[in-house]
């Protein structure tokens, strides 16, 4: 007989076609799936998943997940994750547990996108923030993310203090909605602040343009800057690089909860504000333009070391960096180069437009010696 011979009818070809189309795909690895519980064995449970065969709960799978399984009855419909689409005695071998944590995820995924509030217990606290369970997941609620009801305003920004204030609030509820639910990553992150409180400080963040000059008050001083409430419910941060033209160390010694300040805006992002005082001051780099250049000889005083050298101030708010390899180590560097002490040094590089310039401790010395 040729291969011909054996060609179906036209007509037989296409009821064969239809019935592969409407033939259910067997259940893939991975996939969730529903089934009726048909048996309970000894650690194991047997699930009828119609039309593919039966499922099987067993081994590490049943005690992964045998207090859920303790309590399910001949009847009950379960979803569960296949972990081997057949096993060597014909079964589906399924998940519980990472059935469940796979819906949990999708949940959690689905309550980001509606931004759904929850009333959720502290765990614990660390420095960072709080740690929240949700259907047991263990998420976290960075101290960032609190209300302004519940964030740690510690004057001092003493890192003790903030998780004692932060240790309060465990066991307590707190009214949050995720905003990251990333099951690779089994990240879980929490806000306080809710959407609408979002969407009312973009408001109020809205009125404001880069370059509006504000009066505020200091709510606080951290090591990387200060905080300042430029109206009630709004407050921007003041980065430690816009405090002043100078090199700021301790911007608690500069400034106080309470003091009034004026600002400048120079950021406006989302419902976040972003604040300057040293561009309300007059830049000493455009003076400095005027009176330095390249290859001057100039005295500076010492002001700071750092992992590169030290850095030299020829007037106030313009400093350069005196490189450590003039001195092979850090050692002859301090030695040779003392904190308040004036020196005469060379300028190499200056930029001014980029408040930018490096100085030269042998290069002066040399020349002057010569």
């Amino acid at each position: 007989m040729s291969i011909a011979d054996t060609t179906l009818p036209e007509s037989q070809s296409d009821v064969m076609a239809n019935f592969i189309n409407k033939t259910p795909t067997a259940p893939r690895e991975g996939q969730i799936v529903e089934g009726v519980v048909s048996a309970l064995g000894r650690a194991r449970v047997y699930v009828d998943i119609p039309p593919f065969g039966s499922g099987l709960i067993y081994g590490r799978e049943y005690m992964n997940a045998r207090d859920v399984l303790r309590k399910v009855s001949v009847g009950d419909t379960i979803a569960a994750k296949v972990v081997m689409p057949e096993n060597e005695d014909g079964y589906i071998e399924l998940s519980l547990k990472e059935a469940r944590q796979a819906l949990i995820w999708a949940d959690a995924e689905e309550a980001v996108k509606r931004g759904t509030i929850l009333s959720l217990p502290v765990k614990e606290a660390n420095k960072g923030g709080l740690i929240i369970e949700w259907q047991g997941i263990q998420g976290f609620l960075p101290a960032s993310q609190l209300s302004a009801d519940n964030y740690p305003r510690v004057a001092d920004g003493d890192k003790d203090k903030i998780l004692s204030a932060l240790n309060a609030l465990v066991n307590k509820h707190l009214s949050v909605v995720i905003i990251t639910a990333d099951q690779k990553e089994h990240k879980l992150i929490f806000s306080e602040k809710g959407l609408e409180e979002k969407q009312e400080k973009e408001q109020k963040v809205g009125k404001y343009e880069v370059g509006d000059v504000l009066t505020g008050e200091v709510t606080g001083a951290v090591d990387f800057g200060i905080f300042v409430k430029v109206e009630q419910g709004l407050e921007g941060l003041v980065h430690i690089s816009e405090l002043d033209w100078g090199l700021v160390e301790d911007t608690r010694a500069l400034y106080k909860v309470g003091d009034a300040v004026k600002v400048k805006v120079i950021e406006v992002k989302d419902d976040k504000i972003s604040l300057s005082i040293k561009q309300l001051k007059e830049n000493p780099w455009v003076e400095a333009a005027r009176k330095y250049k390249k290859d001057q000889i100039v005295d500076a005083v010492i002001i700071k070391y750092n992992r590169h050298g030290a850095l030299a101030s020829i007037e106030e708010g313009v400093a350069g960096l005196v490189h450590i390899s003039e001195f092979e180590k850090e050692e002859n560097l301090k030695t040779t180069l003392s904190l308040g002490n004036v020196y005469k040094f060379k300028i190499t590089l200056f930029e001014p437009g980029e408040q930018r310039m490096t100085l030269s401790y042998k290069a002066a010395n040399t020349e002057v010696k010569a």
